[in-house]
């Protein structure tokens, strides 16, 4: 999935290329954490990595126990705050839709209590700035197809005559 939007600020407009990919991992009491924090290039044009968390569920063979997750991020501040998100049961509550959950990386999920499995999904999202003259290159040799239009038919198969006025 990708997308594009422009971001104004102080008069100077940027295009923002926006792009989504699948997330998931899972916790168990053999892998009980897992830190989410891909490598930023130096000279790539990520502008931001940004994790959207959608769903938390407990897999088919879990015990009947209580799966509670936590989750490790920076607050507002720049400071590491860790905080418990989902607490499953398989007999009561075995999944939890978080909707749109956003995290500025890095993130860790740890399993603070149960054995699990957990798993955790949801999308990576890149945001990449592009220079105009990048986007007109690489678009260059794409040629747009124009759909031929057909006139409508009435019931009878014959062609409806274009009214002018």
């Amino acid at each position: 999935m990708a997308g594009y939007y422009y971001q104004q600020i102080g008069g100077k407009s940027d295009r923002t290329h926006v792009e989504r990919y699948f997330f998931t991992c899972e916790l168990t009491s053999k892998v009980p954490s897992y830190t989410f924090h891909p490598e930023v290039d130096e000279n790539a044009d990520f502008e931001d990595h940004i994790l959207e968390v959608r769903m938390v569920c407990l897999g088919s063979n879990a015990k009947n126990e209580n799966n509670v997750v936590e989750l490790t991020s920076l607050n507002y501040e720049g400071k590491e705050q860790s905080i418990p998100i989902v607490n499953l049961h398989s007999s009561c509550l075995n999944m939890v839709s978080l909707g749109d959950f956003h995290l500025k990386t890095p993130v860790t999920f740890r399993l603070k209590s149960g054995s699990g499995p957990v798993n955790i999904s949801g999308l990576h999202i890149l945001i990449i700035k592009e220079d105009e003259v990048y986007t007109l290159e690489k678009n260059e040799g794409k040629k747009e197809q124009i759909v031929p239009f057909k006139p409508a038919k009435n019931k009878t198969g014959q062609i409806v005559p274009k009214v002018t006025q």
